[in-house]
């Protein structure tokens, strides 16, 4: 325990950009502004109705009475907004150790800056060399890409999603979780593989929003998809829709997968899926790409379109707009029944180069054939 009581024991942190400290009655007031924001009522255990009182408690009895037992390093997360006018930020905590658990949260005004990266690097620093901590443990709800893009930038290992790990609310909810350990880097670990916007004649490829759960659903539960893709959950719900875009996330943060919805360019209504998977493969010049059609457009040409679009930017060296990946060689498999699949193949420049036989296993428990294509970087 410090000799000294808090707010004294609070040691200031700052890297010129965002300043650490204790928090203080002024601080109040924004705190419980923030608490109020649906966003983190979604993502966090804040306890909601939350009222003027119980975020002052928690600034100013919680923490400090935290800080003194040290059970936790709690701060207030100060920076400057537009105006140039240095302000409460949002706040992060350490708590425990040797074996530490993480917890941050933002006000609005403050998301998008990449403030909050920099106020993980100070506390996990400051944890690491003057309290003893030896690893520090960060957890989310599964979903939260926000959260997932701090832990991202500061160097955790990003571990994979706990079942029912956290219970909040009377609800208990599945985890993503990651770990940083004393002496790790604060970096990166890898490239978030982030799908850049691609637009063609038709088409525009983005990543994906939670408004476009509804067409995955129904994509994904018609029962053409079903036939040819096996492993698709049944019944195929809204939930199950948007646990895989989830997943999508979870992929390009580990650099396994880049993902991109295909959407009309005039509506921006979900036609199609088109994901480059196995990036993270023991040859990291080649990807598998993998593909579904929404069924009212299915027959209209979008999935070569797409494809084709996204050859070029697997394949490319460089280019004007974003940084391709730069593979050298693209695969793909179709079911030898599945006309439409083999003919976006065969129209996209892919080559035809083997059948594995009855290795492709459908949805009604029959077995066909397993076409094997592939593009080389110097055929496109």
């Amino acid at each position: 325990m410090d000799s000294l009581s808090w707010p004294l024991s609070v040691p200031v942190l700052s890297d010129g950009v965002v300043t650490l400290r204790a928090a203080t009655p002024a601080d109040v007031a924004s705190m419980h502004e923030m608490t109020q924001d649906p966003d983190m009522q979604r993502w966090t255990a804040v306890p909601v109705p939350n009222t003027p009182e119980m975020s002052e408690a928690f600034a100013l009895q919680i923490g400090a009475e935290a800080w003194d037992q040290g059970t936790a390093r709690m701060w207030v997360v100060e920076a400057a907004d537009d105006s140039g006018r240095a302000r409460f930020a949002g706040n992060v905590d350490v708590r425990g150790g040797p074996v530490a658990d993480l917890g941050f949260s933002l006000h609005p005004w403050a998301r998008g800056r990449g403030l909050m990266t920099r106020a993980v690097r100070l506390a996990v620093d400051h944890v690491f060399t003057e309290c003893a901590v030896e690893s520090v443990h960060w957890r989310a709800h599964v979903g939260n890409e926000a959260s997932l893009r701090v832990a991202h930038a500061c160097g955790f290992q990003l571990v994979g999603s706990s079942p029912a790990l956290l219970h909040e609310r009377g609800r208990t909810l599945d985890a993503w979780t990651a770990v940083l350990r004393f002496g790790d880097a604060p970096v990166p670990r890898g490239r978030w593989l982030d799908a850049p916007v691609i637009e063609t004649d038709r088409l525009r490829l983005r990543p994906f929003a939670e408004s476009d759960a509804a067409r995955v659903a129904e994509a994904c539960g018609d029962e053409t998809a079903g036939h040819w893709l096996n492993t698709l959950p049944r019944p195929y719900t809204l939930d199950v829709a948007r646990a895989y875009l989830a997943d999508c996330t979870w992929q390009a943060a580990i650099g396994s997968k880049l993902t991109w919805a295909v959407a009309d360019r005039e509506t921006d209504a979900l036609v199609a899926n088109l994901a480059l998977m196995h990036l993270d493969g023991p040859n990291p010049g080649t990807a598998e790409v993998g593909y579904w059609a929404h069924p009212d457009a299915r027959g209209r040409g979008f999935m070569t379109e797409a494809v084709r679009a996204a050859v070029r930017h697997a394949l490319a060296a460089d280019g004007p707009d974003h940084e391709p990946l730069g593979l050298h060689r693209l695969s793909l498999r179709a079911a030898a029944g599945n006309v439409a699949s083999n003919r976006v193949a065969e129209r996209a420049g892919f080559r035809r180069i083997g059948v594995e036989r009855e290795a492709e296993l459908l949805g009604d428990g029959s077995v066909d054939d397993l076409v094997s294509y592939d593009l080389l970087r110097d055929e496109v």
